[in-house]
């Protein structure tokens, strides 16, 4: 197999084989649109796949400005004009065209394009298997993060470099926008205890979903994710990085000019995928965080919640960014089976400032509410909630009634440290 060197059109491709400084992208003019690094693929730099037979793991989320998929994109008149051969496609949790809500996901034929799907989420997120990348003369990776360390598709890239690396497989991920800004990190920080970069073993189930020692929410792009393990875990893929053009760190992904797709069937928008981070650790509860509603991470609820007072006391703190309104709710045909067809009491979180949101903060007032209103009722399954809000001591201290603000204050030098070690990887200013 053949390293990929210098993309054609002067653009400089950037590789995450080594410690180099790289030159940031410039901020763009307002009336720039962004181009995914897709796009700047297929326009500046397709001749760096002449010939290459290539593999692709995407789903619905890999597309360019227009919608067009990735498939679409590598397999028409100009991509086969260049030489390119996409021979098979890799899926990861959701499926290829992102409507799973389920694990155990089988491979099979994608009905639109006729390529292979392999699936890369069985009993969890797994590698591309080293027998499927024999063939293959580059890998390409396009996926869309959430800027929230418990997202599997990250995971899914970790486990695919490192697959590369043994095939000696080049590995091309293109860049997406961190749909939360690059600007935001917040903690917790995941515990060391909890954590495993490592790809899932029968003897040592991996977690796409904790992989490292990271802020809740980390302000990096896929991009940027992937320059940072290859480094820090000794990886040594042979891995370059197709830049996106026209980001700037302070954007949304609403300011991006790029269309929405829901990156899972829960997460509808970019309001949800901004709460998330905040709801995701009560996955390990008997809390519903509104899967199976239209706003599903908006809101979270239970037959046995006082919403009322819990509200009141999540107002009372006057947490920056947003505000708690009791709303009911009813589940239907929720992925985690939580009080299916059940009216349950909630409580709505409304986004008033998302610039001040500070997701894990957040998240432990959340917890300390519950606690303090219906301790007896509340159900916290400590490992699971633990690998996704980060901190053991933490949530403890939560749960013992501690101040979440005191709490969470505990964490800043690590978040600030996190920061000043993910400064070298930016790709952007």
């Amino acid at each position: 197999m053949h390293g990929l060197g210098r993309l054609a059109s002067g653009f400089l491709l950037l590789s995450g084989t080594t410690c180099a400084r790289t030159t940031l992208v410039s901020s763009a003019p307002r009336a720039v649109a962004v181009r995914p690094g897709i796009t700047v693929l297929v326009e500046d730099s397709l001749s760096m796949l002449r010939g290459k037979r290539v593999g692709l793991i995407t789903n619905q989320t890999g597309v360019d400005a227009a919608g067009v998929s990735d498939i679409e994109l590598l397999r028409d008149a100009r991509a086969r004009a260049a030489g390119v051969r996409l021979v098979k496609l890799f899926s990861p949790e959701h499926g290829i065209r992102g409507t799973e809500d389920r694990t155990l996901l089988e491979s099979g034929i994608d009905e639109r394009s006729g390529l292979p799907v392999h699936s890369l989420y069985t009993v969890t997120t797994i590698a591309p298997p080293d027998s499927l990348l024999t063939d293959l003369d580059a890998l390409v990776y396009d996926l869309q993060d959430i800027g929230t360390r418990t997202w599997t598709y990250v995971g899914a890239m970790v486990y695919a470099m490192r697959a590369a690396a043994r095939g000696n497989v080049p590995i091309i991920v293109l860049d997406r926008p961190n749909p939360l800004s690059g600007e935001h990190a917040d903690g917790p920080m995941l515990d060391t205890a909890l954590s495993n970069a490592n790809e899932h073993t029968p003897q040592r189930p991996g977690k796409a979903y904790a992989l490292y020692p990271f802020p809740l929410r980390h302000g990096m792009t896929m991009g940027e994710l992937a320059r940072f393990y290859n480094d820090v875990l000794g990886i040594r893929a042979d891995l370059h990085v197709i830049p996106m053009t026209g980001w700037r760190r302070s954007m949304w992904f609403d300011q991006t000019g790029l269309p929405w797709i829901r990156p899972s069937p829960n997460l509808p928008d970019l309001t949800s995928s901004l709460v998330y981070s905040s709801l995701v650790a009560f996955e390990g509860s008997n809390v519903s965080v509104g899967r199976g509603t239209p706003d599903a991470f908006q809101r979270f609820g239970a037959p046995w919640m006082n919403a009322v007072e819990v509200a009141r006391l999540l107002n009372g703190r006057g947490i920056p960014g947003v505000a708690f309104v009791v709303d009911s709710f009813t589940p239907r045909a929720a992925g985690d089976q939580k009080y299916n067809g059940i009216r349950i009491p909630g409580v709505r979180i409304d986004v008033r400032d998302r610039d001040r949101v500070q997701s894990g903060h957040l998240a432990a007032a959340i917890l300390w509410a519950l606690v303090r209103v219906n301790r007896d009722s509340l159900v916290v399954r400590a490992r699971a909630f633990d690998e996704r809000f980060g901190s053991t001591v933490g949530r403890e201290a939560l749960m013992r009634g501690a101040d979440p603000d005191v709490v969470m204050s505990e964490q800043r030098n690590a978040v600030a440290a996190f920061a000043r070690q993910a400064e070298r990887f930016r790709l952007y200013r």
